[in-house]
């Protein structure tokens, strides 16, 4: 199995040239999702705790790791026990969380490039494995379809939210996403195109960032490049986006081409649920929010309100499409994450 990073972002058509060869499946951890679409014959979706049991089926199946640009993170649930191959350009990198088979300093892609040439020469074979991906994204993709339909009355799940987004951002559209039950619902059920930019935080420490975010790389979509003229759509809950909310008056003075997807529970979500899993008390972790599409709409950008599962196709599409600064606020229910 093919695990990649963030650090193999540089790197990924050497790495994909690689796994097609050995017909290996490929997951990322979470910070690099998106950099292989999860349409792709060998893409295995994400690792760990913000991923799919394609991943984890895999990572428990494979007799060999080879791992890419990976910081071996306590979130990411690397296995420790199989035959594990790390390639990384910084050397205090290598092994750093627990001991590897076979630490490699050296460029993701030079690396990839040289093993794929190897390979080639002494002939091995491989096993296809493409038919037992396909299964598993079946069996995941058919979990979700009836994780999309549930509904306790107290909001839309975020499997809903998720599938509606997946079909809605543009094919390259930049993505940064915040911290928080939001997020890990983001890489569960979020199918990326491979053409999309993912951004977040660096091992989920900073809630609050997923707007600020979204404000650098529009800025960066307004300069010849790369990422010129792309649509940009963050995503946080309640409690990220109202540590910099006011924030939103500078996208409106400026025209920002911004849509943010605002999951609102009323809640501190992930701190509800860590102190459930500690058998305490759920203490100080509700909200009182204002109508955050009515704020939106008060500062002079579009404001648009889903409550319902049915109303979010109406809702993306139009703030989508709109050439500003947009809140589509979705009123969630924090135990269908």
């Amino acid at each position: 199995m093919v695990i990649v990073g963030y650090g193999a972002l540089n790197g990924m058509d050497s790495v994909i040239a690689l796994a097609e060869h050995l017909n290996a499946p490929v997951a990322t951890t979470f910070k690099a999702k998106g950099q292989i679409a999860d349409a792709h014959p060998l893409a295995a979706g994400v690792m760990g705790r913000s991923g799919t049991p394609i991943a984890s089926w895999f990572m428990n199946e494979a007799d060999l790791l080879l791992v890419f640009g990976a910081s071996f993170s306590d979130h990411t649930g690397i296995y420790e026990g199989a035959p594990t191959i790390q390639v990384d350009t910084d050397p205090m990198r290598l092994a750093k969380r627990h001991p590897v088979t076979v630490p490699v300093m050296g460029d993701v892609a030079v690396t990839a490039d040289l093993l794929k040439a190897e390979v080639e020469r002494s002939g091995s074979a491989a096993i296809d494995v493409k038919a037992e991906v396909a299964e598993r994204w079946r069996l995941w993709r058919s979990e979700k379809a009836t994780r999309v339909l549930e509904d306790n009355g107290k909001g839309v799940s975020a499997a809903a939210l998720f599938e509606a987004l997946t079909r809605h951002a543009p094919e390259d559209a930049i993505l940064p996403v915040d911290v928080g039950n939001n997020t890990y619902s983001f890489g569960r059920y979020f199918e990326p195109t491979g053409d999309q930019r993912v951004l977040m935080s660096g091992y989920l420490g900073s809630i609050g960032f997923s707007f600020p975010a979204a404000m650098g790389a529009w800025a960066a979509t307004q300069e010849d490049g790369p990422y010129k003229g792309r649509k940009v759509i963050s995503v946080s809950g309640d409690g990220g986006f109202g540590q910099y909310a006011m924030e939103f008056t500078t996208a409106v003075k400026y025209g920002m081409n911004i849509t943010h997807v605002l999951m609102n529970n009323s809640e501190l979500g992930k701190i509800s649920k860590e102190q459930k899993a500690a058998e305490f008390e759920v203490w100080q972790t509700s909200l009182v929010n204002p109508s955050f599409a009515g704020f939106a709409r008060a500062c002079g950008g579009m404001g648009e309100r889903v409550k319902t599962r049915e109303e979010l196709d109406a809702a993306l599409a139009k703030a989508i499409a709109h050439n500003g600064p947009s809140i589509v606020e979705v009123i969630t229910d924090a135990e269908l994450l």
